[in-house]
């Protein structure tokens, strides 16, 4: 049996510069060249080839807003998506705990889309058989990048609001022993990727812009790893608030609300078990169709953007780099900003998750829903959508009442899974989160005594 090629541990996917230089070297020629090579595992970073976070920051001549718009880009991560990083942690922890057995085990992965391509394409690299389980009603696109890395197709009925079916699914498929699943919901390496990596590195993201401060930081809960970035960001800044973007169409935080949307990334109509509720302090909901909207924005109206103010080579550069659930983030950041009245040199962070390379059948189902979309309509919608963001449908969740909404919801959502009372009584505490994080120094030892 041939070697499994272990990748990077965690310190080594936030400080990429602490990597062998030969092996650095080699992976950022690989990135762009050879996609399939194993030592783009030691790509997993937020950090560019000059070891500077992928980022951008945007105008005030498209949010409206003087505080700046902070937005990590995920885009260049290997398989186009910062969920590769959460998928190689699960992996990986597996396999130095020898949970995962070479040769044995077929990895699933629970998913609808961007955790899914992350599950087939990490799996490829280290040499397993993938089963990605996720809803039959999500962009084309994904199915087809899970395929080119030799993922199969578990399909269940639904779209991104019916999530829970895949997670049914996934478990009754995790009673073959044969079978391991990283089960992003649930498993904590993803916890520690986003703190550690993703939370550090927003950290670093703001030096040299405004205060250098961060004051808010959003993320749209999908499996709710992201949004763990605001438990590091909080113990640099304290006074950070952290929310949460729902789908107005689809606020299960918010309110229980259990209907359908169409943001494919979040929303997944349950409080996932990974996520740290006591570190949640508001809850803002986002229209579906405006990210959508959005997308159709920074993706085919360059001129509108330019007429607005914005340099032509910035909006240039944005056209690839965002999908649906990057621009609903991009419109949480606007309505915190709002909220809280920040002002010049407040910092509001954010991430797009991946790039728009897996959504040109989204951007063809909204032209077949409108008669015409000719500049002055992209016009209006740049108007509305971003400068005219509102600071309504927030929801202030630092209250203890509205925390125990969460728990509740949580214990509804687990406890049919098997998780104990006493498990989920034990994440009300900072301590455990604090523990579970602590992990990352163990584990940054195991990957590499097992790595050589």
């Amino acid at each position: 049996m041939p070697q499994i090629p272990f990748g990077p541990n965690y310190d080594e996917m936030l400080h990429p510069e602490t990597i062998p230089t030969e092996v650095r070297e080699k992976a950022l020629a690989a990135l762009n060249q050879d996609e399939l090579n194993p030592v783009n595992l030691f790509n997993i970073t937020w950090k560019n080839s000059t070891n500077q976070v992928r980022k951008v920051v945007l105008p005030p001549a498209l949010t409206g807003v003087d505080a700046n718009i902070v937005v990590m880009l995920g885009c260049g991560f290997p398989s186009g998506s910062h969920k590769v990083g959460p998928a190689y942690s699960t992996l990986i922890e597996g396999l130095v705990d020898g949970e995962i057995v070479p040769g044995e085990h077929t990895i699933l992965g629970p998913s609808t889309g961007n955790f899914g391509i992350g599950t087939a394409y990490i799996s490829r690299l280290l040499g397993f058989k993938a089963i990605v389980i996720m809803p039959d009603n999500m962009s084309k696109e994904r199915y087809e990048r899970i395929r080119k890395y030799g993922g199969e197709l578990e399909l269940t009925p639904g779209s991104e609001s019916d999530v829970i079916l895949t997670l049914e699914r996934t478990h009754e498929m995790m009673k073959n022993p044969k079978n391991k699943a990283l089960a992003q919901f649930e498993l904590f390496p993803n916890y520690r990727f986003h703190r550690h990596v993703t939370g550090n590195s927003a950290i670093d993201a703001v030096k040299g812009v405004g205060n250098g401060r961060i004051a808010g930081f959003v993320s749209a809960p999908g499996s709710a790893g992201t949004i763990a970035a605001g438990d590091q960001i909080k113990t640099v800044f304290p006074d950070a608030k952290i929310a949460a973007l729902e789908p107005y169409e689809c606020s299960t935080l918010a309110n229980g609300g259990r209907g359908q949307h169409r943001i494919e990334g979040i929303g997944d109509k349950m409080i996932t078990l990974i996520h740290n509720v006591l570190t949640t302090d508001f809850v803002i909901l986002i229209r579906d169709e405006e990210t959508v909207q959005g997308l159709k924005l920074f993706r085919d109206g360059v001129d509108t953007l330019v007429s607005l103010g914005m340099d032509r080579d910035f909006a240039l550069a944005l056209r690839d780099s965002f999908g649906p659930s990057g621009i609903c983030n991009v419109l949480g950041a606007i309505k915190m900003a709002k909220f809280l009245r920040l002002g010049p040199g407040d910092n509001v962070v954010t991430v797009a998750t991946d790039g728009f390379d897996r959504y040109q059948s989204v951007l063809e189902e909204l032209d077949h829903r409108y008669l015409e979309i000719e500049p002055f309509v992209l016009e209006r919608w740049a108007k509305d959508i971003f400068l005219g963001a509102d600071d309504r449908h927030i929801f202030d969740f630092r209250k203890a009442a509205m925390k125990e909404q969460l728990f509740t919801q949580k214990e509804k959502d687990w406890l049919k899974f098997g998780y104990s009372q006493a498990f989920l009584d034990a994440m009300r505490e900072p301590a455990f989160w604090e523990a579970e994080y602590a992990k990352v120094v163990s584990y940054n030892e195991k990957i590499a005594a097992m790595r050589g």
